[in-house]
C-alpha cells in the first residue's frame, strides 16, 4: 500500500505527464481502410492488422519482395553527348527549353517496384456479428497489436507480434470459454501463386514477382509485365502459414486452415523471397525461398506464446527503451482519454494535448525500429507496408529528399542500428553509380539520381525521354547520401567505419562531383544541367523553364560534402593531397546568393517563380540537414533563409510539412517549429495526390503526403529532436528552439555527435538538471540559453550574442551532471 501511495505522490508531483504511460494507438472500431490499419513489423515482415470481428484481414509484406532484377547498364549510350549538346544550350545560348529537351535525352529506365506479400484473412464462425463491447490497439512500448470484442458472453482476443528475434509474425488468439473458437484462415495474393496443403495444420503459398510493374504515374495497356527474355527478372517467394492448439481440432487443404472448438489458437506465419542481392539473378542465383521461411517456421512453432513474447520484448525494448520523452500535461487533459481518431480529430480543432505529441514522437521510433532491420534493404517510401501492385511512385527510394528524410531521426532519437540498412544500401548504390557515372556523363566516382530500389538503380529514371527532367534528371544523389555516411561517423566517432566504409564511398562521390562541375563565365564552378527538384522558374523572357545552372541546392548539397570529406580526411589523418584538392574546388564553387525580396536565391539567377508556395524548398539544404547557415556563424544568410520560408507558406505535402519543422528549428523558432508539427498532426482523410493543402496524418498516425509516405513521420520525428537538442558546428546546443507549449518537460536518451548521450529536465523553458554521457570521451561544448554548472568541475560559461557557451573535456564512458546556474 505505501508503495502504491509513493508511485502516486510521484505522478501527481511535479506534474501530471511525468507519470502516465499513454504509448498506444487505440479504436472502438475495426479498420474500414488501409490507413486505419495497425502496422507491426519486423524490419523484414510488416503487417497491417485491421482488427475485423467476423472477418480479420491481416494485410503482409516482406521487405525484399521487388519486381525486376539486377540492373541492365549502358541503357543510353547518347547520354554524355546530350550532356554536352545541353552545356553548349546553357552557357551559349541562354536556352533553357533546349536544355530541358536534351535533358530528356540523358535517361535511362525507371525504377523496379516494391510489392505487397499477400492477405491473411481469418473468417470466424459467429452467430452473432455484432459485439457488445469491441476494442484494438497498437502498443508502440511493446510493439504488439490487440483486438478484442465480446460476442454472446465470450470474450474473444487476437494479439499479434511480428517477431525480430524469431522471424516469424504470430497471431495468438483466445477465448474466455473454452472451445469457443472456429474460424478458417485463408492466404491469397495479387502477385502470381499456388496454395499448397503442407501438413494437417498447415499450408504454402508460393508464387512469383512480375519482371516489371510500370510506375502507377504511367499510362500503360499492360502495366504489369511477367515475361523476361533473360531469365533475371522476377523473384520467387513463399508465404507458410501454421495453426497449433492444445485443444481444438485442425484441418488443412488448399483452400485454408480450419480450426474448430479451440479455446487458444497460435498461427505462424513464415515468408521468404529469393532475392540474393543487388547484383544477384534472384531466378538462378536466389536464395531458397521454402528452406529459409520452413528453418524459420519450424523453429519458432516449437516455442510456446509466452516464450515467443519474451523474446520478442527484450529485442525491441533493448532498442525502443533507450530514449523516453514526457511532456507538462494538465490534470484535466481528457482529450488523451479518446481513442486515436476522435483525438486526433479533437487536436486538429484545437484541444491541447501534449501526449499525443509525444506518442507521435515515439511512434515514429517504433516505425523505425519495425521497417530497417534488413542489411542493404532500407525503409522505403511507405516503410515495409504497401498494399498496392502498383503503389504510389512504386514505393522506391525517393533520393531527392525521402529516402534521407526516414534516416534524420536515426542517430539522434538514439537508434543508430537502424540507419545501417541504409549505411548498406549506400556501399551498393556506389557499386552501380560508378558504372553510371562512367557511361552516362564520361565521369570518376559514383552517380546516382532522383530515384532507387533494391537493386541500386543510379541512372536517370524517365524510360529514355519520357521523364521530366525537373525530377528525373536530378544529379546529386551521390553527395546527398553521403551525407548520411558522416553523420554515422559523427554520432559513433567509429574510425575504423570512417576508414574503411564511410570515406571510400564519400571520396568518389566528391570525385564524380569534381568531374560534374564545370566553370561559369566568372570562374566559378558550377552544376550543369542542374534542377531544383521539381520546381520551376520563370527566366530572364518570361519564359517557364526548370533546367539551369548552379541551383542552389546542387551548390549546397556539393559544398556540405566537401566540408565532410576535408573533415574525414583530417579525422583520419590521411590523402593530403586529394585533401587539398577539395579545399581549393571548395574555395570555387559558385556562392549562396540574396535575393532582391531578402530571401535566399534558388537559382543562378534571382528569378521568379511559378508556384510560390511550392512544396519543395530545396534551396535550403544548407540550412537543414546541412548547417552551412546558422543564426550563430551566419546571420544574413540565416535572415534570407526565413524570408524564404515565409514567402514559401506554411502549406505543404506531409513531408514538406516535417521538412519546415527542421527548418523552423534550426531558425530557433520553436514556436513557428511547433505550429508546423501541429500542420503535420492534423487529421486527414485525403486518398488522392493534394500538393499544397493534403498533408498531415491518418487516423493510424500514418503520415498524409497525401496518398501514405512514411517519410513525413520520421520528418516529424527529426524536427521534435531538433527543436530539444542540436549538435553541429562542433556544439550541443540544449533546448535551442523549445517552443512555450513544451515549457516544462523531460528527455533522456538523446544523442549529440561526438557519440554524447543526452538527458534533460526543464521547467518554465530552463534547464533545471541534465546529464552528457561521454560514450567515447572528448571536448564537449554547450551552448545554452543560461549559464550551467557541472558537477564536480569549475567551468565558466561564456555570454554570447547567443546565449551561453560551456566548454569542458570528457573521459569516455563517464556521466557529466548539469543544472542552470541560478537553480
Amino acid at each position: 500500500m505505501i508503495k502504491k501511495l509513493l508511485i502516486l505522490l510521484i505522478c501527481i508531483i511535479p506534474f501530471h505527464a511525468l507519470c502516465q504511460d499513454n504509448l498506444k494507438l487505440w479504436y472502438k472500431k475495426p479498420a474500414k481502410v488501409w490507413t486505419d490499419a495497425l502496422p507491426i513489423g519486423n524490419g523484414r515482415l510488416g503487417a497491417m492488422v485491421f482488427g475485423g470481428v467476423k472477418r480479420e484481414l491481416i494485410q503482409l509484406n516482406e521487405a525484399t519482395l521487388w519486381t525486376g532484377g539486377p540492373v541492365r547498364t549502358n541503357v543510353n549510350p547518347d547520354a554524355y553527348a546530350n550532356l554536352l549538346l545541353a552545356r553548349e544550350a546553357l552557357f551559349k545560348e541562354d536556352d533553357y527549353a533546349k536544355a530541358y529537351n536534351y535533358a530528356k535525352k540523358m535517361q535511362g529506365y525507371y525504377s523496379e517496384s516494391y510489392l505487397p506479400l499477400g492477405d491473411l484473412i481469418i473468417t470466424q464462425d459467429l452467430k452473432d456479428t455484432i459485439p457488445s463491447s469491441y476494442y484494438r490497439d497498437l502498443n508502440i512500448r511493446d510493439a504488439i497489436s490487440t483486438t478484442r470484442y465480446t460476442i454472446n458472453g465470450t470474450t474473444y482476443t487476437r494479439q499479434v507480434i511480428s517477431s525480430a528475434p524469431d522471424q516469424v509474425i504470430v497471431i495468438h488468439l483466445t477465448a474466455s470459454k473454452a472451445g469457443q473458437l472456429n474460424f478458417k484462415v485463408g492466404a491469397s495474393s495479387l502477385l502470381k501463386y499456388h496454395t499448397v496443403a503442407v501438413s494437417a495444420n498447415e499450408i504454402a503459398l508460393k508464387g512469383k514477382a512480375p519482371a516489371h510493374a510500370q510506375p502507377n504515374y504511367i499510362d500503360s495497356a499492360n502495366p504489369i509485365t511477367y515475361d523476361d527474355s533473360a531469365g533475371c527478372k522476377g523473384m520467387r517467394f513463399e508465404l507458410q502459414v501454421k495453426a497449433l492448439s492444445k485443444d481444438g481440432r485442425i484441418s488443412a487443404d488448399t483452400s485454408g486452415i480450419t480450426v474448430k472448438n479451440a479455446t487458444d489458437v497460435t498461427i505462424f506465419l513464415s515468408a521468404a523471397a529469393s532475392f540474393n542481392g543487388f547484383d544477384k539473378c534472384p531466378v538462378s542465383e536466389g536464395k531458397d525461398e521454402n528452406k529459409i521461411a520452413t528453418q524459420y517456421l519450424n523453429k519458432a512453432s516449437i516455442k510456446s506464446w509466452p516464450a515467443l513474447l519474451t523474446r520478442h520484448y527484450a529485442d525491441y525494448h533493448h532498442y525502443f527503451n533507450r530514449l523516453s520523452f514526457k511532456l507538462a500535461t494538465p490534470a484535466d487533459n481528457t482529450n488523451a482519454k479518446l481513442p486515436t481518431d476522435e483525438r486526433l480529430i479533437s487536436y486538429t480543432k484545437g484541444a491541447k494535448d501534449p501526449e499525443l505529441e509525444t506518442l507521435y514522437f515515439q511512434y515514429g521510433r517504433y516505425l523505425l525500429i519495425s521497417s530497417s532491420r534488413t542489411s542493404g534493404v532500407p525503409a522505403n517510401l511507405q516503410g515495409i507496408w504497401n498494399k498496392e501492385l502498383r503503389p504510389p511512385w512504386s514505393s522506391n527510394y525517393t533520393t531527392n529528399i525521402n529516402v534521407q528524410m526516414n534516416y534524420w531521426p536515426a542517430e539522434v532519437a538514439n537508434l543508430s542500428e537502424m540507419h545501417m540498412p541504409f549505411i548498406d544500401f549506400i556501399k551498393n548504390v556506389a557499386v552501380t553509380g560508378k558504372i553510371t557515372a562512367k557511361e552516362f556523363y564520361h565521369a570518376k566516382g559514383w552517380a546516382l539520381h532522383h530515384n532507387s530500389d533494391i537493386w541500386a538503380l543510379s541512372n536517370p529514371v524517365g524510360d529514355k525521354g519520357n521523364g521530366d527532367p525537373t525530377w528525373a534528371n536530378w544529379t546529386m544523389g551521390s553527395p546527398w547520401l553521403s551525407q548520411h555516411l558522416w553523420w554515422h561517423y559523427q554520432f559513433t566517432k567509429d574510425k575504423k567505419y570512417l576508414k574503411e566504409v564511410a570515406y571510400p564511398i564519400m571520396k568518389s562521390a566528391a570525385e564524380f562531383c569534381e568531374d560534374w562541375l564545370v566553370e561559369d563565365k566568372d570562374g566559378y564552378l558550377v552544376t550543369a544541367p542542374s534542377v531544383s527538384p521539381e520546381n520551376a522558374f520563370f527566366d530572364d523572357k518570361g519564359k517557364r523553364a526548370s533546367v539551369s545552372i548552379a541551383t542552389t541546392m546542387d551548390m549546397s548539397i556539393i559544398r556540405d560534402l566537401f566540408t565532410n570529406v576535408i573533415d574525414a580526411s583530417n579525422e583520419l589523418g590521411e590523402d593530403k593531397v586529394f585533401r587539398d584538392t577539395i579545399i581549393a574546388k571548395k574555395a570555387k564553387l559558385y556562392p549562396f546568393h540574396i535575393g532582391k525580396k531578402g530571401n535566399l536565391q534558388e537559382w543562378y539567377k534571382d528569378w521568379e517563380d511559378p508556384e510560390p508556395h511550392h512544396r519543395h524548398v530545396s534551396h535550403l539544404f544548407g540550412l537543414f540537414p546541412g548547417n552551412q547557415i546558422s543564426p550563430v556563424n551566419t546571420p544574413e544568410l540565416t535572415a534570407a533563409a526565413k524570408k524564404t520560408l515565409e514567402l514559401r507558406g506554411d502549406e505543404g505535402t506531409g513531408w514538406s510539412l516535417a521538412w519546415k519543422i527542421n527548418f523552423w528549428a534550426r531558425l530557433l523558432d520553436g514556436n513557428h517549429s511547433y505550429k508546423m508539427l501541429k500542420d503535420l498532426l492534423r487529421a486527414t482523410n485525403v486518398a488522392g495526390t493534394n500538393y499544397s493543402g493534403g498533408g498531415g496524418s491518418y487516423i493510424n498516425l500514418f503520415d498524409a503526403h497525401p496518398p501514405f509516405q512514411i517519410d513525413g513521420n520520421f520528418g516529424g520525428v527529426s524536427g521534435m529532436a531538433e527543436m530539444l537538442l542540436q549538435s553541429q558546428n562542433n556544439e550541443i546546443q540544449l533546448l535551442p528552439a523549445l517552443p512555450d507549449a513544451w515549457a516544462t518537460g523531460e528527455i533522456s536518451g538523446l544523442k549529440a555527435r561526438g557519440n554524447f548521450e543526452v538527458s534533460m529536465n526543464w521547467k518554465n523553458k530552463k534547464i533545471t538538471t541534465a546529464s552528457i554521457l561521454a560514450v567515447v570521451g572528448g571536448k564537449c561544448v554547450i551552448r545554452s540559453n543560461e549559464p550551467l554548472k557541472i558537477t564536480g568541475m569549475r567551468v565558466i560559461s561564456k555570454k554570447t550574442t547567443n546565449g551561453y557557451v560551456t566548454s569542458f573535456n570528457t573521459k569516455k564512458g563517464l556521466k557529466y551532471n548539469i543544472t542552470g546556474a541560478k537553480s
